[in-house]
């Protein structure tokens, strides 16, 4: 079984869902889990994760953990070669460490070249951005290819978003 996770800001509030599939050729949810998180720390520049982890693990806290695969999450886990932790690393360090994180992201950092792999998906010509921790980067990256659907974004990371932003 694998989440994909996602948040969406409010005015007051926001709203983090996780949809749980069973394979990488899944085209619907098996469920969909949503909190809504009502204290949301304030963006900080340079330390997004602060703001986005604690929303992250209230959906995750609903969810049976030794069922999990991989988490997947909209971001990097890396956010350079040096390997300094983004979103996803986070969220492996918050979760012991246990669970392979897989970070999509819609945007290259430009001191992230070794850690990422560019998945070109469709007839896109923008990839998504691939990183992982706690599996193999190759690994990841097919993962996210060979999800279902026929444009850049899987067709349950599109549903995904949509949950996160009607509601």
């Amino acid at each position: 079984m694998y989440l994909a996770l996602d948040v969406h800001y409010k005015s007051n509030y926001a709203k983090s869902v996780g949809v749980i599939f069973e394979t990488v050729h899944d085209a619907i949810a098996q469920q969909v889990v949503i909190a809504q998180i009502d204290e949301v720390k304030p963006y900080e520049p340079g330390a997004f994760y602060k703001r986005e982890l604690p929303c992250l693990l209230q959906v995750i806290s609903k969810v049976k953990l030794g069922s999990l695969d991989a988490i997947l999450v909209d971001g990097h886990v890396y956010i350079d070669d040096s390997l300094n932790y983004g979103l996803g690393g986070y969220l492996y360090e918050a979760l012991a460490s246990k669970i392979p994180i897989i970070g999509i992201a819609k945007r290259a950092f430009h001191s992230n070249r070794n850690t990422v792999k560019e998945v070109f998906r469709g007839s896109s010509e923008n990839p998504l951005y691939v990183s992982a921790i706690g599996m193999d980067l190759d690994e990841a990256a097919a993962f996210i290819s060979n999800m279902h659907g026929d444009y850049r974004h899987p067709t349950l990371l599109k549903s995904l978003d949509t949950h996160t932003k009607t509601p």
